[in-house]
């Protein structure tokens, strides 16, 4: 037996049963938690828990003082605690709506950023033009039509960010005005009326269910652009079949295009408030540590942007499933509170459909990660929203209105997830990974933040931040005021790591719900 030094593990509250490997830890140590000295009886490795109590068969196992699932079998102070000895189990939670409300953090005036002012008074981080597709069918055309805005054209209009085509693999074969053509068509007109898109055309094919005029009708979307003087109306809405083909669609996209690209580029940035910010927070290939180094960081700038008026938005529905608790007793209202508790009642039943579980979640990844349960997961997601009142709860890709805190209902998926936050209107993406997923999506700029150093040295030309230096002594606090100075900057117009790189291109990804017909 050796002697490991004190920062080996992490203990997260009193009442925990285990401890967190901060690094790698040998068999045969002599650690201590909670004043309890036990010696690992076997390695754990980093991000991954260890038994610093027994456990009986059947009793929880408890960690941020909460309850991640029930002993499988005996564990005996030292032993290595996942997925071989733990099981899900029912949890009894007490929702106490509205019972624990927090006040309003004191305002803070005064802070702004460069960002761009749209006619209409809305507020852009990037200028992007934009090709919408109405259906897989016209995805091959947009991207036709895009190639021919390549760097080189764009270097004469350097105001512009780019010319994204928004393909996807669905609209058709749905119910017409039914849930999964509604859902679709929301995501699609968030994305075309999103500030970050300066201008668009939106592309169908022509006898596709999702129609493009259906969007124009029903989302507010322009069938007609007036360009400058001297030029005829452009139609902003085609239809491959109407223009006679791919080749004769991909020619009228691009003069279409070619004569927005001097009005889209005359644009300036101008100093404007923190409060126009909307951040949209995701997590994906999370490990052991998110929920104690980056979700907690990201908590920390949530709550600065909300004392600046800015508004911060939580989503992945599932993975608030066994922590949705901690949500609804800091809701503004009970009614606010119960849209929380509705909504993992519809996911448990939408899983039930399709023979699955909530606890499919975890990924492998996830497990490999050191995260055992969908409870212990989601304790630690629910952290990036910060510690302010719960303000409100939205559909998946419905506009987000509200100042402060909010949730948006939507998958685990990180790309879908990420989808329905950015046609919500979030202009800036805070992304936390421990494995290290290697996500940005156009036309929004994504700041990924490093659960752990070793991974963020791994992938330093993915990583935008590492949070892992909470492990070795910086403070939560510290990186969460890292992340918010991160976050006014690119929304300013710092490019990101994913930005540097390009990417962003292949990752809208709407939310498909329904049956296939």
């Amino acid at each position: 037996m050796t002697t490991a030094t004190a920062d080996l593990i992490l203990t997260l509250h009193p009442s925990d049963n285990i401890a967190v490997a901060k690094r790698r830890v040998p068999e045969g140590v002599e650690l201590t938690s909670n004043s309890r000295t036990f010696v690992a009886r076997e390695a754990v490795e980093q991000g991954h828990k260890i038994a610093s109590d027994r456990i009986e068969d059947g009793q929880p196992i408890r960690k941020f003082g909460q309850v991640i699932g029930y002993a499988k079998g005996t564990i005996e102070p030292g032993r290595w605690v996942h997925t071989h000895n733990v099981t899900l189990g029912e949890l009894t939670l007490d929702y106490a709506f509205a019972t624990a409300i927090p006040p309003d953090p004191k305002p803070i005036t005064g802070r702004t950023f460069m960002g761009i002012r749209r006619p209409d008074g809305r507020i852009a981080t990037r200028n992007y033009i934009g090709v919408i597709t109405t259906v897989n069918c016209s995805a091959t055309t947009s991207k036709y039509a895009v190639a021919n805005f390549d760097k080189k054209l764009l270097e004469q209009f350097p105001n512009i960010d780019g010319v994204i085509a928004l393909t996807h693999k669905g609209g058709c074969a749905f119910d017409v005005g039914g849930p999964e053509h509604l859902l679709l068509s929301r995501t699609l007109a968030g994305f075309a009326k999103h500030p970050n898109i300066s201008a668009y055309v939106v592309l169908g094919l022509g006898c596709e269910s999702g129609q493009a005029s259906f969007l124009a009708d029903n989302y507010g979307l322009a069938q007609l652009r007036m360009p400058g003087e001297g030029l005829p109306p452009q139609p902003l809405v085609m239809n491959i079949q109407d223009l006679g083909g791919v080749r004769k669609t991909v020619d009228r996209t691009t003069a279409v295009i070619r004569d927005m690209l001097p009005e889209v580029n005359n644009i300036k940035r101008e100093p404007v408030p923190v409060s126009e910010i909307i951040l949209g927070t995701n997590c994906g290939g999370s490990d052991g540590n998110s929920g104690i180094t980056a979700n907690p960081a990201l908590g920390i700038a949530s709550d600065l942007l909300v004392a600046h008026g800015a508004t911060s938005v939580l989503a992945e529905t599932p993975e608030i499933c066994g922590a949705e608790h901690l949500l609804t007793r800091r809701a503004v209202s009970k009614e606010v509170g119960q849209k929380i508790v509705d909504l993992i009642d519809w996911w448990k039943d939408y899983c039930g459909k399709f023979g699955a579980t909530v606890d499919n979640n975890p990924s492998v990844g996830n497990k490999k990660g050191g995260l055992t349960t969908i409870y212990e997961k989601s304790l630690g997601a629910v952290a990036k929203g910060g510690s302010t009142a719960l303000k409100g709860v939205v559909q998946y890709a419905e506009q987000v209105k509200q100042k402060g805190f909010v949730f948006m209902d939507t998958p685990g998926f990180d790309a879908v997830s990420v989808t329905g936050l950015v046609a919500g209107g979030s202009n800036v993406i805070v992304f936390t990974t421990g494995r290290g997923s290697c996500l940005g999506i156009k036309p929004v700029p994504t700041i990924k933040v490093a659960t752990n150093t070793f991974m963020y040295d791994r992938m330093i030309d993915d990583m935008d931040i590492n949070a892992g230096k909470i492990l070795e002594g910086a403070s939560v606090e510290e990186v969460g005021h890292e992340i918010f100075e991160k976050i006014v900057s690119v929304a300013g117009g710092e490019k990101t790591k994913s930005e540097l790189q390009g990417i962003g291109d292949e990752e809208f990804a709407p939310w498909s719900i329904g049956p296939m017909t």
